[in-house]
């Protein structure tokens, strides 16, 4: 009785062959030009820059609110503080202070413009800008 060896069918090797280029072809181009792969690297470095100047800038805001609050403590009270804000929300000044008024508009300071306006007029203008 004779024996016959079976060949091995030659498509499973270049399968497999084919299989594993591709995955080498998938992680070469990951590595390029995948979300994380070094075309990327410059964006992500970007995006680190940006979000380390936000940083810094809240980092300043919240050591302004910080002081802020601090000269809000009932044991050391500022008297300029506190008569600024005062003043702001009275909506009052002293008679040394030096007003600037603002066009609501523009947002630019009034400069001259109310003087050919009688005294009834200025008053009713200042009076529909007040804050009270």
């Amino acid at each position: 009785m004779s024996t016959r060896l079976k060949r091995p069918p030659f498509w499973r090797p270049l399968a497999l062959t084919a299989t594993l280029l591709a995955f080498q072809f998938y992680l070469g181009y990951s590595a390029i030009s995948g979300q994380f792969g070094i075309e990327s690297r410059k964006e992500i470095q970007a995006d680190i820059e940006i979000l380390k100047d936000r940083s810094s800038a809240l980092q300043a805001e919240i050591e302004a609110f910080k002081h802020r609050v601090s000269l809000m403590n009932p044991r050391h009270l500022d008297p300029d503080l506190v008569t600024e804000r005062a003043r702001a929300l009275l909506n009052m000044a002293h008679a040394d202070d030096v007003l600037i008024m603002i066009n609501p508009e523009n947002g630019k300071p009034i400069s001259g413009q109310f003087v050919e306006l009688i005294d009834d007029q200025l008053i009713s203008i200042i009076e529909a800008d007040s804050t009270l």
